[in-house]
């Protein structure tokens, strides 16, 4: 059976959480999370963590994509708990050259942190629901695309449900948005109540038809902030947090031949606040945090190969 393995590595990338993670060209780049942080490179053939440089401000709270030789970040949050900023304009690291740059901007009634963000192979990039006022209110269902070549944004028909710290996946020419909580639905009142507004409903667009709906099977378990990656046509869905002080160790795999949700092998380590990336048939995640909310901060890496 698969299970999780802890690589032991030469190196060590930044603590850091609410952070990115993302393949590209063999190597895996963790970048962004709380504070200003270096990018740090992680080399699967050597097992090595390597350096590279900070962006320009504070970023955090993001679903990378990769578009040609560059990573882009929408969705994206800056500032300090509880009411962090969403950016104006998108954010472009390019890995070949280690430069950042800001990319198209945001129409201010539209931006907002915590986002699900994809690339779809129609070429353009999908982002859906999000908060626009860090953790303290206005959690959306709003769904946007924005094309990378010309920096067109379009409005597209609202998600079933509102939601944030939630990522999004594609499967066929389907869109499922899953787990997260809507954060904002305080506004303010008590901030410990965020981590249990936690959502188990999975919305499902259909590119062909252009509609929204709720799918019949809900995620078994209920988690925010967990990393995502698609393998052999099957959502994994890794750790995450929720009311409880610990932070979750358990994969759901949701598979599109049966239209059901499965319990995979768990992580060695409890996480959420980080991403997942495919590279080499195998499903990676790095750092995040190990219990609700921001402590402790974590330096591991595990990879799974699915069998």
């Amino acid at each position: 059976m698969s299970r999780w393995t802890t690589i032991d590595c030469t190196g060590t990338p930044h603590c850091r959480h609410e952070n990115g993670f993302a393949a590209y060209k063999g190597k895996l780049y963790l970048f962004g999370g709380r504070r200003i942080q270096p990018v740090d490179i992680f080399d699967p053939k050597t097992n090595r963590w390597t350096s590279a440089s900070a962006p320009p401000m504070e970023i955090h709270h993001f679903q990378p994509v990769v578009i040609g030789t560059e990573i882009w970040l929408l969705g994206t949050m800056t500032g300090e708990f509880p009411r962090e900023t969403p950016l104006e304009t998108v954010f472009v690291y390019e890995p070949e050259t280690d430069t950042w740059r800001e990319g198209p901007p945001i129409p201010e009634a539209r931006r907002r942190g915590a986002a699900g963000c994809v690339h779809h192979s129609d070429g353009w990039i999908y982002i859906v629901g999000g908060i626009v006022d860090g953790h303290h209110s206005g959690t959306q269902a709003w769904f946007d695309r924005l094309h990378p070549a010309t920096g067109e944004w379009q409005i597209l028909p609202d998600a079933p449900n509102k939601r944030d710290h939630a990522p999004c996946a594609i499967l066929g020419d389907k869109l499922y948005f899953f787990s997260g909580r809507e954060t904002g639905r305080h506004n303010g009142a008590d901030y410990n109540a965020l981590f249990s507004a936690t959502i188990g409903d999975v919305d499902v667009y259909d590119f062909s038809s252009g509609q929204w709906s709720v799918h019949d099977a809900a995620l078994p378990i209920e988690t925010a902030a967990g990393g995502a990656g698609v393998i052999n046509e099957k959502i994994h869905y890794v750790g995450g947090e929720a009311g409880r002080m610990e932070a979750f160790t358990e994969m759901q795999v949701f598979d599109a031949a049966t239209d059901k949700w499965t319990i995979g092998p768990a992580l060695n380590r409890a996480r959420h606040g980080t991403n997942c990336c495919v590279h080499d048939g195998k499903l990676w995640i790095a750092a995040g945090s190990g219990a609700r909310g921001g402590a402790p901060e974590l330096t591991s890496i595990e990879c799974l190969e699915i069998e």
